[in-house]
């Protein structure tokens, strides 16, 4: 089965934070740690620790939750985050990504 994810990125805690909704959680993620869009907002603020996630089953069920997640007041955003990972860690720290190759676009 394929899942679908909606996932924050931030540059530190309790920084800038970028909302987003990926089929391919690993490989979203390494193209935010590697900046491969230079001119995007994640690379622009420097954007590459994962500390959010949130898996669904369904594309359309993820993308409704990214939408309702970005109209949320920072606040609310910032306590979710607080619940599910206190330490603003890097959740990607241990998956062992490979960095020498990226799915093709």
């Amino acid at each position: 089965m394929n899942y679908w994810y909606v996932y924050v990125m931030t540059n530190k805690p309790n920084g800038v934070l970028y909302i987003g909704v990926t089929d391919n959680i690993e490989e979203r993620v390494k193209e935010h740690k590697l900046k491969v869009r230079p001119k995007s907002f994640t690379a622009r603020y420097n954007c590459d620790k994962l500390i959010y996630f949130e898996e669904f089953e369904k594309g359309d069920k993820a993308v409704k939750r990214e939408r309702q997640f970005k109209k949320w007041k920072r606040t609310w955003k910032i306590e979710l985050i607080d619940d599910m990972n206190p330490s603003w860690s890097d959740l990607s720290d241990n998956w062992n990504l490979n960095f020498n190759t990226l799915r093709k676009q």
